[in-house]
């Protein structure tokens, strides 16, 4: 019997896959705002963000290490599972991977484009914004890690084991792009002062 992240949905499997993506993305967005007012509200009275650009863009960069972290491991789980498998020692030139290297192999294309994403928008929302807002890259970057495990825990189950990983790895992520576009606008239309 094929495993639930191997079957297409049907139309009804497709509507309960948007149900789930649906309250996974709910559950984010109330997590992520309980989360970033805390962290608005606390670190700045016990931490001292960067004032200067190069300053908080250094700032964001080491807030990206835990998504290149989540990067490595994957990447180790690919190569670890490869050298231990006659069938996919070749790499993936040599043929799609076994069912054992395949959900490895997902979990590290979908870990390196968030990751890419996360590091891009960590590095722009920091060259635009500073102060209280800086207190929302580590709100992000924790969220990130704990997406990705449960993106791999439940990637067996399918879209419903994987949806509330995926959203809490990407979701905070687009608040953070979403703020610096609307901070960014925001300088462009206001007054030069």
């Amino acid at each position: 019997m094929d495993e639930p992240f191997r079957i297409p949905p049907d139309e009804a499997g497709m509507r309960r896959a948007d149900r789930h993506i649906t309250r996974a993305s709910l559950i984010t967005l109330v997590l992520a705002a309980i989360a970033g007012l805390a962290a608005w509200l606390l670190l700045p009275e016990i931490f001292a963000f960067p004032v200067q650009t190069a300053d908080r863009l250094a700032f964001a960069l080491v807030a990206t290490l835990p998504a290149f972290l989540s990067l490595a491991v994957a990447t180790m789980m690919v190569s670890t599972a490869r050298r231990y498998s006659a069938r996919d020692i070749g790499g993936s030139a040599a043929g799609p991977p076994s069912t054992k290297l395949a959900i490895k192999v997902a979990f590290l294309q979908n870990t390196l484009e968030q990751t890419v994403l996360a590091a891009g928008f960590f590095m722009i929302y920091a060259a635009i914004l500073d102060g209280s807002w800086l207190s929302l890259l580590p709100v992000a970057a924790g969220f990130f890690v704990i997406g990705r495990a449960l993106f791999y825990r439940g990637y067996r189950q399918g879209v419903e084991g994987r949806a509330l990983g995926m959203t809490l790895t990407m979701v905070p992520t687009i608040l953070l792009a979403l703020i610096a576009c609307g901070a960014w606008l925001a300088s462009l239309v206001s007054p030069a002062g």
